[in-house]
């Protein structure tokens, strides 16, 4: 099936400087964690992709191990890149990360240099590509030096493999070394990307701060609380949800009495404002100027759209901040 992208696919699109940096990221961004990995029905992330673009968002963000099976979700978004937005490349924002497990040995996971660029040699495989715009340790190795793991990232981007670094699940001083050795170094700290929501306010305790200081972008994973913080759990745990099921992310149990109470008065604001839980989940975490950009998980492009939709309502007045934090208590 032919694509043609949508000419005014910029019109309603919020764009953010990420950090002090050049780069303008979407205010709503996709993530390919989940629902583009082999098991998957490719047709179905291909029109998620496409409407993506087709509603401004240029930034995809992807790992070494996103799928099932890991690797697979990178060779998923190669191949309709290919396929549908080759020509589109220089409007695209592609991220890949790497530090978790991936394949066997001493050398599969975590942040040496022999980890860090091997996994980006073979993400840019998978992606079809000769570099990514953004490349993140994807979370802190307690076990190798800092030094070692930053060099890395300064390494890649004078190599080109990468336009920029970034890092994920760092804290406040993790964040705040990581930085300085990045900037001795000459390569800046782009963007952190941490877990971000109502429900997961653990941001707030320094690191907001720090990357403020430090001139470094906020992306949120997980805004929408992995699908707590939507419509989908206020009459219970549907079958064939992700809380239905075996996952070690989300589970019934996470979801208790004392959270459905909280859900469900959020979503009476939520309606007072005209929105969609999700989408006043979304402009809350979008309220606090460190954060660029929400990253979104999607299974179907109406879950796309509600999230852009988002944008036609951020503001929020001082009764409804503190409404929230009434609930949130």
């Amino acid at each position: 099936m032919s694509y043609s992208v949508d000419s005014s696919r910029y019109d309603t699109m919020t764009y953010n400087r990420c950090g002090k940096s050049g780069l303008l990221l979407p205010a709503i961004s996709l993530g390919l964690w989940h629902n583009f990995g082999g098991i998957d029905v490719k047709e179905n992330s291909r029109l998620m992709i496409r409407r993506a673009f087709d509603l401004g968002i240029t930034h995809f963000d992807l790992a070494n191990n996103y799928g099932p099976p890991p690797g697979s979700a990178e060779e998923t978004f190669g191949q309709i890149l290919k396929e549908d937005l080759a020509s589109h490349r220089d409007e695209l924002i592609i991220s890949t990360k790497a530090g978790y497990r991936m394949w066997s040995g001493p050398y599969g996971e975590w942040g040496s240099k022999k980890n860090l660029i091997a996994s980006l040699d073979q993400s840019l495989k998978r992606l079809k590509l000769d570099y990514v715009d953004i490349f993140y340790h994807h979370r802190p190795d307690p076990n190798t030096p800092l030094e070692e793991t930053m060099s890395a990232l300064d390494l890649i981007v004078r190599q080109g493999k990468a336009l920029y670094v970034g890092i994920s699940n760092y804290d406040a001083e993790q964040t705040r070394e990581a930085a300085r050795i990045l900037r001795k170094l000459g390569t800046p700290c782009l963007i952190h990307q941490p877990s971000y929501s109502m429900l997961n306010r653990w941001t707030e305790n320094g690191l907001q701060e720090a990357l403020s200081e430090e001139g470094i972008g906020m992306i949120a994973f997980a805004p929408l609380a992995g699908g707590v913080l939507t419509d989908r759990y206020l009459d219970g745990v549907p079958t064939d949800s992700r809380a239905a099921g075996p996952s070690p992310f989300l589970n019934a149990n996470a979801i208790s009495d004392n959270v459905m109470v909280k859900i469900k008065r959020l979503n009476e604001l939520a309606k007072k404002r005209g929105q969609k839980l999700s989408q006043m989940s979304l402009a809350w975490v979008l309220r606090e100027k460190t954060v660029t950009s929400a990253l979104i998980g999607a299974s179907k492009v109406s879950q796309i759209e509600d999230a852009c939709g988002t944008l036609s309502n951020l503001d929020f007045s001082s009764e409804e901040l503190l409404e929230i934090e009434h609930i949130l208590k």
